[in-house]
């Protein structure tokens, strides 16, 4: 019963999907343990980013059926916040609550702003206009040297509590070192989780089941007497925060921001492919198919590196294995996994289970 209000009552309605979810939260809060090295825990925390990502703009493209290609702005914000006032105000936890406070604020203004002049108009048109507020956005971090750091970016120093340099034990534990790293690492996952069961209660309450009939017949909703603009305008606001959360969560690791960190447009079609591969209307599959593209993402190439140098007797196989194509076999899963799973991971396994 506890776990089902947790949930929001949305259970994972497979009994597969139900252990895919179960090993996926006990690789990630156990990731420092299980998959020791730099590289591994640097690939959990870059997952735990992109599960709060993509689950924000699942309440947009999933719940609403919104397209809005804006999203990596507002990550960009959270990101941004968190670098300029660290380096600016010093390593203080001050410095990290007035960033976080200060981003949100401004992705407030201005999603509200998007959402209320913009939401009116078609979806390829609104498409559109937030494309090109996010690359006029990501040309202005990238002019303003001064304030941004312009294509150099900006390096910071954060308190030493989760600093690598900090140490609570000179003993490992279980062969992991008890630093300010590992602490930063859960302070993310914490947060990933707080994040993610907030917005599993956002779109099962009743504003969420609204949102859902938006989704499927606009009209219908606006007749039955619900203000459509104003739903769509929170949803856009409620989604751009959480994302700017994401982004503090990513300068918050990296303790480096820039424009290619995190105002990239290949981030957000990263996101529009997990959304995708993991199942759209789904937040599950914001986790589930984060998981899956950011670890193949991050070990593919050596991956093919390896498969590669087995096949170096068949120079035409390690040719088309070789590390430089791991893009082409990227999108070769990309391309099976619809074919495979057109509603999604998620969508399939609940498909499955219910006949």
């Amino acid at each position: 019963m506890f776990l089902k209000r947790l949930l929001s009552n949305d259970m994972p309605r497979s009994r597969l999907l139900a252990l895919l979810l179960v090993v996926l939260f006990i690789a990630l809060a156990f990731a420092p343990f299980i998959f020791p090295g730099v590289k591994a825990l640097s690939v959990a925390a870059k997952v735990l980013v992109f599960v709060v990502l993509v689950a924000s703009f699942d309440l947009l493209l999933g719940y609403t059926g919104i397209v809005s290609f804006a999203h990596t702005m507002f990550f960009g914000i959270g990101a941004y916040g968190i670098a300029i006032s660290a380096s600016r105000l010093g390593p203080n936890w001050g410095a990290v609550l007035l960033g976080l406070v200060a981003s949100l604020a401004i992705s407030l203004v201005l999603s509200f702003a998007i959402g209320l002049f913009s939401l009116r108009v078609r979806a390829i048109f609104f498409a559109m206009i937030t494309l090109a507020v996010a690359s006029a956005f990501q040309t202005l971090a990238s002019q303003l040297s001064d304030f941004t750091g312009g294509e150099d970016g900006l390096t910071f120093k954060l308190p030493e509590l989760i600093s690598p340099s900090f140490e609570f034990s000179e003993e490992p534990f279980l062969g992991v070192s008890l630093d300010g790293r590992l602490l930063c690492y859960y302070l993310l996952f914490v947060a990933a989780v707080v994040l993610v069961l907030a917005l599993l209660r956002i779109v099962h309450s009743p504003f969420g089941r609204v949102l859902q009939a938006i989704r499927e017949n606009e009209f219908r909703a606006e007749a039955i007497g619900y203000r459509v603009v104003v739903y769509r305008t929170t949803a856009a606001v409620l989604s751009a925060l959480f994302a700017t959360l994401a982004g503090a969560m990513l300068a918050i690791w990296l303790r480096y921001n820039g424009p290619d960190t995190s105002l990239s447009f290949e981030i957000m079609i990263d996101v529009l492919l997990i959304v995708v591969i993991g199942g759209m209307g789904t937040i599950y599959g914001a986790a589930v198919g984060a998981v899956l593209f950011v670890v193949a993402q991050s070990y593919l190439q050596d991956l093919l590196r390896v498969g590669s140098e087995a096949a170096s007797g068949l120079p035409w196989l390690a040719a088309l294995l070789s590390p430089d194509r791991w893009l082409l076999w990227l999108g070769v899963l990309f391309v099976l996994s619809v074919y495979y799973f057109p509603t999604g991971i998620v969508g399939k396994l609940r498909a499955r289970a219910a006949r």
